[in-house]
Formats: structure tokens, sequence, C-alpha cells
């Protein structure tokens, strides 16, 4: 005869003081196992939002980032004049020669130096990203040292406002607008045409080409094409393969990281369950005598200790998660290790961050309930009502 769940949640609740700070222990371990696992979806999340499954990225071959390849002149006609390259309204291909570089600003706050992308972009350079759009200002004019910032530069860095100046490429630079790109990396970048930015860091040579597809499907085909040409040495990516290679080094830390942090975070909540679960079975031997004289068998009574203890991890785990879902609301910068350039972004929330959670905080309730609920079925009744 099994004992009624209702049983084991009464028995929680007798104990409050005890339910309450084991399942905080439990709470702040599973807060600690989200947080980490929504950062680093966080910085996916950003990265692989930062590129469209139409658009092909084309780089150097064997180059790990924007900022490290190089596309010659005549390499960058030879991808324009590519039969998949989509043609525009305006009868022109919708491709993008773009420069990468970096350059080092200091932020408003702590004057902390950072690197900072800035890249030079072509008239088609707006078309291929639909996602960005100017919130304030306007647009460079061609030929002009003017400049458009992302909305995290403009909001971070010491000349990247509306109407501030910026120095680097040994010039001024007046920035004249500020774009939104959503929660993408482009946040992070400051824009300019790439013509003058050549002539600024002369530079002769593009960093990439960037391009939509004709027809989605056919791009195995371009890309065997360009990276078998023997004219160039080029390489061809979908954008958001692109930005997901970005952002995998980094992901990978964060998430090794919060493993490490977690396991012997982990140790202490699951001890501290043990503790629990130990004294609730001393507290109650008497009880327990008892349930065996009514006829409960010995595993209903392991049964019932086992579920005290998943409900326990459950509730401490469903208060993490509901605590680390807080922690969408807050942005930060680091290093992304591709690029070395600063790059903003923010916690992310997913169904699958929230499964592996409660399953963690349920395996924590369980490993710190196995033993006491062993000890408690194991319980002889004379043995149980004699202590009484």
């Amino acid at each position: 005869m099994p004992i009624p769940y209702s049983y084991s949640l009464r028995n929680l609740g007798t104990r409050r003081l005890t339910t309450f700070l084991t399942a905080t222990g439990m709470a702040m371990v599973v807060f600690v196992f989200a947080a980490t696992q929504m950062l680093a979806a966080g910085l996916q999340k950003t990265l692989v939002e930062t590129g469209s499954y139409d658009n092909v990225v084309v780089i150097r071959k064997g180059s790990n980032s924007e900022v490290q390849s190089s596309v010659e002149r005549n390499q960058a006609a030879i991808v324009e004049s590519e039969p998949e390259v989509a043609i525009g309204p305006d009868g022109r291909p919708l491709l993008a020669k773009e420069l990468v570089v970096l350059i080092n600003l200091q932020k408003r706050e702590t004057n902390s130096p950072a690197n900072v992308v800035i890249r030079g972009i072509g008239p088609e350079s707006l078309k291929l990203r639909p996602q960005v759009h100017l919130v304030e200002g306007r647009m460079p004019r061609p030929g002009a040292a003017e400049v458009i910032a992302g909305k995290s530069i403009a909001q971070r860095f010491k000349g990247g406002g509306l109407g501030e100046t910026l120095r680097f490429g040994m010039r001024d630079w007046r920035v004249v607008g500020v774009f939104a790109a959503g929660t993408t990396g482009f946040n992070s970048e400051i824009w300019g045409d790439a013509d003058q930015l050549m002539q600024a860091f002369r530079r002769p040579v593009y960093s990439s080409v960037l391009f939509r597809l004709r027809d989605t499907t056919e791009f195995s085909k371009v890309k065997e094409r360009i990276e078998h040409d023997p004219r160039l040495t080029l390489e061809a990516k979908r954008e958001t393969r692109f930005y997901l290679d970005q952002s995998e080094a980094m992901a990978t830390f964060l998430r090794v990281l919060g493993l490490v942090l977690t396991v012997i975070f982990s140790l202490g909540a699951v001890i501290g369950a043990m503790i629990t679960m130990y004294a609730a079975v001393a507290n109650r031997v008497t009880e327990i005598g008892t349930l065996r004289a009514l006829g409960f068998q010995r595993g209903s009574i392991m049964a019932a200790f086992i579920l005290e203890s998943l409900f326990l991890g459950l509730l401490g785990g469903i208060a993490g998660t509901v605590a680390a879902a807080f922690m969408q609301l807050i942005t930060i910068s680091t290093m992304n290790w591709q690029t070395f350039a600063e790059l903003a972004f923010t916690f992310t929330m997913t169904p699958a961050i929230v499964v592996k959670s409660l399953a963690f905080s349920a395996v924590m309730g369980l490993a710190g309930g196995a033993l006491p609920s062993f000890r408690a079925a194991r319980m002889q009744i004379v043995d149980a009502l004699r202590s009484s």
C-alpha cells in the first residue's frame, strides 16, 4: 500500500525553517547553473542573429575573423560576377565589399580602454542587413569623414554619441547617426564609408565580401566554385554559420566554467539536503515504526522520503530558475575571443535551460535523499517503536 503524496508535502510544511534553508541552498546552485548557461546562450544568440541565412560571407582561407582576412579588389570583382548573387530592384548586385578593423576607445563610466570594431560599408550594406535601422541622425555622406555608431557604442564609449567626434586613422570622424540592430552584434560596431576608411587606415584590400543568394539552395554550388577557383584564395560561409563560429570558443569556455562552479556548489547543496533528510528520519523514528505497524512496506516508506527530497530539490530548482530569469534584464559586455573586440549582449533564458535546471535540481534532491530514505526503510518495527 503506497503512502499518499500529501504525506510527504505535509512533512515539508511542518519543518518550515529547515525546508527553507535547504531549498535556498539548492536555489543558489541552480541559479549559478542557469545563469552560466544563459550567458553562453545569450552570446550565441547575439552572434547568430547577427547573420542572415540567405547571406554569404566570403573571407580569405584560414582566417578566423574578418579582422584577420584580406580580399583583393580583383578577387572581390570575381565574386561579384558569380551568377548566384541576387540582383536588387535597381539592377545592382546585392553585394557589399567591406573593411573591418579594430580601434581602441575609452568607456564612459570606467575610462578603461577596449577594442571596438570599425566597419567600412558599401551602398548595399544596409539592404543586406534589414535588422539595422537608424534611430537618430542620418547616414554618412560619401567622401566625408563621418560615421554612424551602434546603440551600444553610443551609450558606453566616449565620443560615440550623436554629434560627438572620434579620433582614429589620423583623422577626426564626426558621429552623424546612431543605429539599432535588435539583439545582434552590430550594436557594438561603428560604420563608415569603406573607401574613406580604407584611405585612412592605408588598407588597399577589403576584409570581406557579403552578398545575398539569388536562391538559398544554391549555396553549395557557389561555395564550391569560389573555393576551387585558382584565381581566389577565399572561402565562403553562410552568414549565420560564420557568426556562430565566432561565438564557439567563448561559449564553450562559459559552459565549462559554469559546469565546474556548479559541481563545486552542488556538493554543498547535496550534503545540506542529506543532513536535512537524516534529521527528518531521526525525528520521525516512532512515526516510521507506526507506518510499518499499519502495514506500509519498506519500499513505500523509502519512496515517501525520496519524494520529500525530490520536492525539496524541485522547490529550490523553481526558485533558482525564476531568479535567474531576471538576469535577462541585464546587458553585459565582454571581449569576443575570435575578433578581440568588445561585444555587448544579454543573458538569454531558453526552454532547454529551464528543463536542464529543473532536472539538475531534481538530481540534487534525489542524491541528497537516497541514503536517508534507505536508512528509514531499513528500520525494524520493534526498534522504531521502542525508541518512543
